[in-house]
């Protein structure tokens, strides 16, 4: 058998999207277009990690420096998304991409380097684990009248019939010509719940990138935008990374709408499984995605921890309370404007 050879460069090799083929789901997190979109829409440093044995890749790791002057200097695979890490063809390649890993991270002197794997790798330089979330997860029927007859119980088919029997809504699927409206719920969503937003640029390098799989949904009431979306259709799987809903629209429940428009959408594109995203068990989010029959499966976000604790820049840290209520009081165009500049350094 060929020696396995370590790689490190700046800039993937050819054949890098081609190997994450084979790993469906969790390869699309890894492929080299995130890389382009993390740089180019929040100044994030690539590194790629990768294994040949002759000329095959055998295994893969992209990495993003993420560096502000709060947070400080994190390596991450891969951030905005919630899943990212190590895939190869064997435990020993895991194993030497991870070792690759923190020899990286203790060169750019980084406080942690934080993997978001789908499965818990072993190995002894992990020295953090947090599993506190799970992805939420809903199988996909052939049909949405499936999923409405035999996936979704009666409580919540009454909530959605309600606004789905209500003319004055409409609902739009687009890429940059629904971008607008989509960031204006976005931007005044999380002002609202005290969040930094990620700036327009992110959503619209996706979409760049992403030609075939990113997609906007705008749920409109009476011509305005009161919720929205962003879709990517990854192999076998429709995730949806951010989506927000006007507060005072809650009365006429258009976020369940809204969710039920976007997984028609995904049915309609043949997908067999729809992504909630990540929630922490038993909270608020967690019961949203639970009652549509998402079924919750285990997230591992492994570190390799230099200096101080994995939740210093979580936002669920108590530290940023008063910081969030201030937040909360800020005009939506001055947090759109700041916002972007403080998240680009969360990991």
């Amino acid at each position: 058998m060929p020696d396995t050879t370590l790689h490190q460069a700046q800039q993937p090799p050819a054949g890098w999207n081609a190997y994450l083929q084979r790993f469906g789901y969790d390869g699309f997190h890894l492929r080299q277009e995130w890389s382009t979109v993390l740089q180019r829409a929040l100044r994030h440093e690539p590194h790629f990690l990768w294994l040949t044995r002759g000329e095959a890749i055998v295994g893969a790791l992209p990495l993003q420096l993420v560096s502000g002057p709060i947070f400080g200097r994190y390596l991450v695979s891969q951030p905005y998304l919630n899943t990212g890490g190590v895939l190869a063809d064997r435990p020993q390649d895991e194993a030497r991409l991870v070792e690759a890993a923190v020899e990286l991270a203790k060169r750019l002197d980084v406080k942690h380097l934080e993997l978001r794997h789908e499965r818990q790798l072993q190995h002894p330089a992990f020295n953090a684990l947090v599993t506190e979330k799970v992805h939420m997860r809903l199988p996909l029927p052939a049909t949405p009248e499936l999923l409405w007859e035999k996936g979704i119980k009666s409580k919540l088919r009454s909530q959605i019939r309600k606004p789905l029997s209500d003319a004055r809504f409409s609902v739009a699927f687009g890429r940059e010509d629904l971008l607008d409206e989509f960031y204006r719920v976005f931007a005044r969503n999380m002002r609202d719940l005290g969040t930094p937003p990620y700036g327009r640029a992110l959503f619209a390098h996706m979409l760049a990138q992403f030609p075939a799989e990113a997609e906007v949904a705008v749920l409109r009431h009476e011509g305005r935008a009161v919720a929205a979306g962003f879709l990517l259709h990854a192999p076998g799987c429709t995730l949806i990374p951010s989506a927000s809903a006007l507060r005072e629209y809650n009365h006429l429940s258009v976020n369940v709408l809204m969710y039920w428009r976007v997984l028609e959408r995904s049915i309609q594109r043949g997908q067999p499984l729809f992504d909630f995203g990540r929630s922490t068990v038993d909270s608020g989010t967690y019961k949203f995605k639970q009652q549509w029959g998402a079924v919750a499966h285990p997230a591992f976000w492994q570190y390799h921890s230099f200096k101080g604790s994995v939740g210093d820049a979580r936002p669920s840290n108590g530290k940023f309370a008063l910081l969030v209520r201030a937040w909360q009081k800020l005009p939506v165009w001055f947090s759109s404007l700041l916002g972007p500049h403080i998240v680009r350094g969360i990991p």
